[in-house]
C-alpha cells in the first residue's frame, strides 16, 4: 500500500470549494446554527446530538465552536486508532485514488488479502470463510441467515430447527432480523411483528441454557460483554456451557463480537481464551478504524457451506476501500503493539474508577469498561461530562460505558480519573 499522492493542483482546489472548508473544520457557523440546520433536515431518530464535531486527532476531537474533548467513547467502539489516524487516512485515500468501487461481480487484492488476515488472527479452522458487509447490524443479519439455513430441510426449505436463542439484555443491532435478536422492548415493540423463532432467555444462567436447546434450536447467538446492557460479560464456563450444549444439539453457536472483538478487551477476540471454537463470529465496529465495514466469520467447512450461490449479498460490503482501511487498521495495532497497551491502560482506568466515590461496581475488560453510580445520575454525568470536555455514555440511568480509542495513553485516562469526582457532584446536583 502507497502514500497518498494527491496533487497540489487537487489540493487547492479543494480548500477553495465548500465542501474544503466544511471537510477541513473550517465551516464558519456555530454549532447552535448547525443544530438548527440538522433539526429541518434529518430524521429525528437520533435525537438532538450532543455536540456538531468538526475535527479530530488521536483521542481528541474539537466541536463547531472550538472546544476540545477527550473521546472516551471511540465512536461507540469504532475508532480503534483514534481520529484521523495517519497510515489509515493514507490507505483509505491512496486505495480511492486507485480502485473505489468494483461490486461483488469481481473481487480485489485487499478484499482477499484482508479475509484471509481474519482467518488468521482468529485460528479459524481449514475451510472456514469470510462475508464482508458494512456494519455490525448487516454482519448479524448474515448469521440469522445463515442459522436459518442450519434449520433447513432436505428440499432447502425450513426444517424442524426454527428457533433462535438470545439472551436478555442482548443488543444485537436495529434491522429485522438483528433487532428480532435484540432483547430491548423499546426497540422491538414500535416494528412487530418481527422474524419469528427468537426466544430470549436468562442472562449467565447455564441452566436455562441447557433446558433451552434442544433439536429443534437452528443457533445460540451470544455476546461475551453485553454493552448496551451497561458492559455485562458473561460469567466464566458460560461459553463451554454453550459450546457442549450446542454440539450435541446440532445447533450453531454464533458469537457476536461486534463491539468485543478487534482488540477491545486487550485480545483480537474477547473469546479467544475460552477454550472452545464457535461455527461463527460477527465482527466490525473496531475493524475498519472508522471507515464502515463488517465481517461474518464462519467457522469449518459445514458452517462456511451453509450460505450458497445467490442466498445473501450486499452491494457495498467488501470493497477495496473498506477491505483497505481494515488491513491498514490491523497492520497498524501489531505493528505498535497496540493490544498490550489496552490491557495495561484498561487496568489502570478499572483500578482508579472503583477508587472514585459513589462507584459502586466497575465491570468489563481492557477498554470496553462500564461502571455503576450510586444515583440515577448517568446522563446527567454525560452531559456535565461533555462540559468539562470528556465524551462518555450512559447505556442506563445507574451505568457508564467507556470505549475509547485503543490508543489511549495512561496520562489521558489519568486526566479523566481526576476529573470524575467534580463531574459526579456536578451531576448529583443538577437533579
Amino acid at each position: 500500500m502507497n502514500a497518498v499522492k494527491t496533487g497540489s493542483h487537487a489540493a487547492s482546489t479543494l480548500e477553495k470549494t465548500p465542501v474544503g472548508d466544511l471537510v477541513d473544520g473550517k465551516g464558519h457557523s456555530s454549532g447552535a446554527e448547525w443544530l438548527t440546520r440538522y433539526s429541518t433536515s434529518l430524521m429525528g431518530v437520533f435525537g438532538t446530538p450532543q455536540r456538531v464535531l468538526v475535527r479530530g486527532a488521536g483521542c481528541l476531537v474539537w466541536d463547531a465552536d472550538g472546544k476540545e474533548y477527550l473521546d472516551l467513547l471511540g465512536g461507540i467502539a469504532v475508532n480503534a486508532l483514534g481520529h484521523a489516524h495517519p497510515f489509515v487516512t493514507s490507505v483509505i485515500s491512496s486505495q480511492l485514488a486507485t480502485l473505489g468501487h468494483v461490486s461483488n461481480f469481481f473481487t480485489s487484492p485487499t478484499q482477499i488479502a484482508l479475509a484471509e488476515k481474519l482467518l488468521a488472527l482468529t485460528h479459524a479452522p481449514a475451510g472456514s470463510k469470510v462475508f464482508f458487509t458494512n456494519s455490525g447490524t448487516e454482519a448479524n443479519e448474515a448469521a440469522f441467515k445463515l442459522a436459518r439455513r442450519n434449520g433447513a430441510g432436505p428440499d432447502g426449505t425450513t426444517g424442524k430447527r426454527t428457533k433462535i436463542i438470545a439472551l436478555e439484555g442482548a443488543f444485537h443491532g436495529r434491522t429485522m432480523g438483528a433487532l428480532a435478536l435484540t432483547a430491548k422492548e423499546a426497540y422491538r415493540a414500535p416494528f412487530e411483528p418481527l422474524p419469528g423463532g427468537v426466544v430470549h432467555i436468562p442472562f449467565g444462567d447455564v441452566a436455562a441454557l441447557e433446558e433451552a436447546i434442544d433439536e429443534t434450536v437452528a443457533a445460540v447467538f451470544l455476546e461475551p460483554i453485553q454493552g448496551e446492557a451497561g458492559v455485562r460479560p458473561l460469567p466464566p464456563g458460560y461459553l463451554k456451557a454453550a459450546r457442549e450444549a450446542t454440539t450435541k444439539a446440532g445447533a450453531l453457536l454464533i458469537l457476536d463480537e461486534v463491539q468485543t472483538g478487534i482488540g477491545r478487551t486487550g485480545k483480537w477476540l474477547a473469546t479467544e481464551d475460552a477454550g472452545i471454537v464457535p461455527d461463527a463470529v460477527t465482527l466490525a465496529k473496531g475493524l475498519g478504524g472508522g471507515f464502515p465495514i463488517g465481517a461474518l466469520l464462519t467457522f469449518g467447512e459445514r458452517t462456511s457451506s451453509l450460505l450458497t450461490a445467490g442466498q445473501h449479498g450486499t452491494t457495498f460490503g467488501g470493497n477495496p476501500v473498506a477491505t483497505a482501511a481494515a488491513l491498514a487498521t490491523l497492520h497498524a495495532i501489531e505493528s505498535q503493539r497496540v493490544l498490550e497497551k489496552v490491557a495495561v491502560v484498561g487496568d489502570y482506568l478499572r483500578t482508579g474508577l472503583a477508587a472514585v466515590d459513589g462507584v459502586t461496581e466497575v465491570r468489563g475488560e481492557g477498554l470496553l469498561i462500564g461502571f455503576d453510580l450510586d444515583a440515577d445520575v448517568a446522563p446527567a454525568v454525560v452531559t456535565a461530562g461533555l462540559d468539562a470536555g470528556f465524551i462518555v455514555n450512559s447505556p442506563g440511568p445507574r451505568t457508564i460505558r467507556l470505549a475509547p480509542p485503543l490508543i489511549l495513553t495512561k496520562d489521558q485516562a489519568g486526566t479523566f480519573l481526576a476529573a470524575l469526582p467534580a463531574i459526579l457532584q456536578t451531576a448529583k446536583d443538577a437533579q
